[in-house]
């Protein structure tokens, strides 16, 4: 098995960021990696997904949720063509910081036979489009909160 893993902290507390996250709607509008996300975030359900990478044609994928624990952690598992070839479990997990901010945990472990290979092309790319989304979501979750202390 191969893992990957990305952090970033945003000024913002869990809720906030939570919000932004499961908006699956506004992907489209804000998120440079997982461009679209259909479905709901319901254990059990599949979704429908696409992701860009580096600007290259985007890749549609339907993995099942296996974890939905608000404002904390939300998890699926993805296959490439059949269950054990190439598969991916996603995760996000939110951590309270305990002064307002928190820090996103973004990874995914990868497990099958053709993990390694396949890693071993676009694993690169994979960990620029982590971190282009956690930049991304901290911009859009901290913008969204500014906006709000400034409305009130």
């Amino acid at each position: 098995m191969k893992s990957m893993e990305t952090q970033i902290i945003i000024e913002a507390g869990p809720d906030q960021v939570w919000a932004v996250l499961m908006d699956f709607e506004s992907y489209q509008h804000w998120n440079p990696f997982i461009i679209r996300i259909k479905g709901s975030a319901t254990v059990g359900t599949q979704l429908d997904n696409e992701l860009r990478m580096n600007d290259k044609k985007s890749m549609k994928f339907q993995p099942e949720v296996l974890v939905v624990e608000e404002q904390k952690e939300f998890r699926w598992k993805g296959k490439m063509f059949v269950k054990g070839l190439f598969d991916g479990e996603h995760y996000f997990k939110l951590q309270s910081n305990g002064d307002g901010s928190t820090t996103l945990i973004h990874g995914e472990n990868f497990s099958g036979v053709l993990s390694g290979l396949i890693m071993n092309m676009i694993e690169e790319d994979t960990l620029k489009g982590f971190e282009a989304m956690n930049s991304a979501l901290k911009q859009r979750v901290e913008l969204k909160g500014k906006e709000v202390r400034h409305a009130g």
